[in-house]
């Protein structure tokens, strides 16, 4: 096992680092404050070919391993998650749906404006009724002649309100449960579609999180992504992805935290002395730093399977399992270990606070990931 970062993964790292200092860390706050999505950063991040990151060059992508985009994610997240997500949740579901299900056609059409950044998309499969119970889904798709009609909503979306291009599940066929649910790409544009409610968030404020609603929306047939009843199946494809990514958010949170707290702990005087040479404080760090390294090897063990074209369902799930608890064990310890100024928002610690547990809900709840963990475990007896 060869645990140093490639060449081509130190450049990446290299790379984002310095634009997450120079790009990022400046506005974080004022992004926060306001909720206000980056577009200008985000046009930049396309420019350099992250908002491709994992998709061939002839798909107007930057042909990256999963391992690059790993090391892409945690160093976004290290120093904003709000944009580390908005980039996972571009790259991992509405891209990554289209490019594992999608025809050329549709890869042509869809994909090359969404991998070079033209374009910003969205994953639409959580709904009121149906969040862990995504097989819940109630939102319909009746075939008319060449289209088909959609009527329904969906809840927490990613970029619902600022998307451009939404990969939708909807019903085909109610009888047959989650196999009759059924994957749309959906234009922004397109009539009977729009946003809905936009989220007012603890966290992760300055990616746009909204209600997308589909009122007789008609979608062409050709829109359809895999044939129908293959939505869930599909969704569960892309989830195995887009968890990895998830971990790698959470990671460079709690790595950001970190760094914050063994800054503070040596510039904090108490008694006389650094905080830093306190036992106390010793131990949380000692503590943060091993359980990050353990979610960093769980991370990038998933990443290089998912690069070996190998299943990743369960390690997938343990990655984003212990990654986003550790992330906010991490958070937690870093207001700790600043006190009050922990609590205030002149300090970084209550905003990795804040972000850090959208990592154990989105993408599947802890107990979600804890339940697929068992079902596979099970199944190998």
């Amino acid at each position: 096992m060869n645990f140093e970062l490639s060449e081509e993964q130190q450049q990446v790292q290299k790379t984002v680092r310095e634009f997450a200092r120079t790009e990022i860390a400046p506005h974080v706050m004022e992004w926060d404050e306001s909720q206000e999505y980056p577009r200008e950063v985000m046009r930049k991040l396309g420019e350099l070919g992250f908002l491709g990151a994992v998709f061939p060059p002839k798909y107007g992508g930057a042909g990256m391993g999963y391992q690059e985009y790993v090391v892409l994610i945690e160093e976004l997240g290290r120093v904003d998650g709000s944009i580390g997500l908005s980039v996972a949740a571009h790259n991992s579901l509405c891209c990554g749906h289209i490019y594992l299900m999608g025809t050329e056609e549709q890869k042509e059409r869809f994909l090359v404006p969404l991998a070079r950044g033209e374009k910003i998309g969205a994953w639409g499969l959580t709904e009121s009724e149906a969040g862990s119970d995504a097989a819940g889904t109630q939102t319909t798709a009746v075939l008319d002649g060449k289209f088909y009609v959609l009527n329904g909503a969906k809840t927490f979306t990613t970029h619902g309100r600022v998307g451009d291009i939404c990969v939708a599940m909807a019903v085909t066929d109610s009888t047959k449960g989650h196999k009759g649910i059924s994957a749309f790409v959906v234009e922004k544009g397109t009539p009977g579609f729009h946003s809905g409610k936009h989220e007012n968030k603890l966290g992760m404020r300055a990616s746009d999180t909204s209600e997308v609603v589909f009122e007789d929306c008609r979608v062409p047939v050709e829109n359809r992504l895999g044939g129908e009843g293959e939505g869930f199946t599909g969704s569960l494809r892309v989830l195995d992805g887009g968890r990895i990514s998830i971990a790698a958010l959470a990671l460079g949170m709690a790595q950001g935290a970190l760094d914050i707290s063994l800054r503070y702990s040596k510039q904090r005087r108490q008694f006389g002395r650094s905080i830093s040479e306190f036992q106390a404080i010793q131990w949380k760090l000692a503590d943060m730093a091993t359980e990050i390294d353990s979610a960093r090897l769980l991370t990038y063990r998933a990443a290089w399977m998912y690069d070996q074209k190998r299943r990743t369902t369960i390690e997938s799930s343990m990655a984003k399992l212990y990654a986003g608890e550790v992330a906010v064990r991490a958070a937690n310890d870093a207001v700790q270990i600043h006190g009050g100024y922990g609590y205030i928002k002149d300090y970084p610690a209550e905003k990795f606070y804040r972000d850090a547990k959208l990592c154990t809900i989105g993408e599947g709840t802890s107990e979600i990931q804890r339940m697929i963990i068992a079902r596979e475990l099970l199944k190998k007896m």
